[in-house]
Formats: C-alpha cells, structure tokens, sequence
C-alpha cells in the first residue's frame, strides 16, 4: 500500500510537534481557502496534496512540500513520515475539516507548484502527446492523467484551459498522476507551434471527421487534440490540425465522455506502436 514511500523519511516524532486543534486557526483557513480558490492557489504558488501514495509521487516529480499536517488517530505508522518543511500534528476534527477524500489516510500537505512551461517538456524520439483544449471538468482532467501515466505519453499539453491542474479534484482523481507525467500549460497557439516546430503532426477529434482514428496512422511523432464534451475543439484546432479524427458512435448519443475518448485514441496508438 506504501510502496511509494520509498523516498519519504521520517520528521519529528508526533509527540514533539505543534498541535492544531482549533478549526479557527490560521494554517487551518490558508489549507481551506488553497482547497476551495484557485485565486489563491495561483498567487501562493502553492497547492494542496492529500494521502501518502500522492506524497509520494509528488516528491518524485519533483515537488516540495511545504507544510505537512498529521492526523496520528488515522495516520498510525509513526516511524514514517513524508519529508516537508515543517510539521504539525492535528486533530481529528481539524482534519476532517481539511480532508477532501470521504477515506483519508490522515495525512496531508501543502506544496508547492512547479513550473509547467512548454520549454520544460522533454520528448523522445517518437513522442505520443495528448493536447486539451479549455478541460472544464477536473475529475476529466485527472482521469486523461490516469490515461497519460498508463500508457506513458509524453505529454498532457493543456491550453487555454477553464479548470486549474492543481484543483484537488484534479490531483485527488488523478491519483497523483499529475506528478507522474510531464504536464505543461499553455495558450493554443503556443501549443501548436511548439508541436510544429518538433515535427509532430496533430489530430484534431471531431464528430464530422471523415477518418476513423483506428484507420489513422499514429506511429509517427503525432498529437491528438480534444476539446470539451459540450462544444468540442474551436475553429482554432480545426483549421490548423494536420488532420481529423473520430470514434465509431453506433447509438443514440453523438459522443463520449472526454476522458474516455483520450484512453479509446491513446491505447490505439499504443497498439500500432506495438506497446508493452
């Protein structure tokens, strides 16, 4: 269960550390508001990460934590602790109040974000990469991460999007994967040249598409782009995607949940590309 563990060590002992018990305290309020505001979250700098598996993952991604908060009633493994800054010990109904899962470990953080530039994006030779157009939906964008980490793509390129990637549904839906994959944010335009000026063909997801993705060559270094469930991808995409694909749709509704179509398009590629 703690296997991710493998990086964290141990802080003070839970008897040496400061006690959070009232729901009024300021750390208490700074940890809601980073939960509930993205205004916060993108002024601080900094987000929140809940559960041992995600601690663990964020520490190999790269990510500091700054403020770890223990809850020993639920938390029972004393002699390990994820590595942060400082440390507090809390209780039960403060962190029932922090808590964003209904079945906490007892452990959580605040961290801080890092930078998710294009620039920072390190491709192979063959790159496979997912692109998002205006995500609204944080369980979707989490769930594409979960897709992303299985099949080991590239990228998640998200542009221009109406949900912020360090929402708690988001880390909490992507079971850490957004610390798992190379994630980078950006306006469409910087997306598609980035991709252009790489040599990566992009496909564009559309209903009208005249191509079926399976009967789309996705071995060479490409892209797929998708845009929301409600509108789909704007004339941006449309207009300057290398080319369009669509899914077989063969019942009364016209589409799929987006998270769904990334993973059907995804491990098609993987496939062709005689994945293992």
């Amino acid at each position: 269960m703690y296997g991710a563990l493998i990086i964290l060590k141990s802080l003070l002992p839970l008897c040496l550390m400061e006690k959070i018990t009232s729901l009024q305290n300021v750390r208490v309020k700074n940890v809601v508001l980073l939960m509930e505001k993205v205004r916060e979250r993108r002024s601080s700098g900094l987000f929140v990460v809940e559960g041992a598996r995600e601690m663990g993952l964020a520490k190999q991604g790269g990510y500091s934590l700054q403020t770890l908060f223990v809850c020993p009633e639920i938390w029972n493994d004393r002699d390990k602790l994820p590595e942060a800054e400082q440390a507090f010990e809390v209780a039960p109904a403060v962190f029932e109040k922090l808590a964003y899962r209904s079945r906490s470990d007892g452990l959580l953080a605040v961290a801080r974000q890092n930078d998710l530039r294009l620039e920072n994006l390190k491709l192979s030779a063959n790159p496979f990469v997912v692109v998002l157009e205006a995500v609204e939906k944080p369980g979707n964008l989490g769930a594409i991460l979960r897709t992303a980490d299985a099949a080991k793509v590239d990228a998640v390129i998200v542009c221009d999007p109406q949900c912020d990637v360090y929402n708690p549904n988001a880390v909490r839906s992507g079971v850490g994967c957004l610390f798992t994959n190379q994630v980078a944010c950006c306006t469409s335009k910087e997306a598609l040249d980035f991709l252009q000026e790489r040599g990566i063909k992009t496909f564009a997801t559309e209903l009208q598409a005249s191509t079926w993705y399976h009967e789309t060559d996705l071995r060479q270094p490409c892209a797929i782009v998708v845009g929301t469930e409600a509108d789909g991808l704007t004339g941006f995409w449309l207009e300057n995607a290398d080319g369009r694909i669509k899914i077989p749709m063969r019942g009364a509704i016209d589409s799929l949940n987006v998270s769904v179509s990334v993973a059907v398009i995804t491990f098609e590629a993987m496939r062709q590309r005689d994945f293992k």
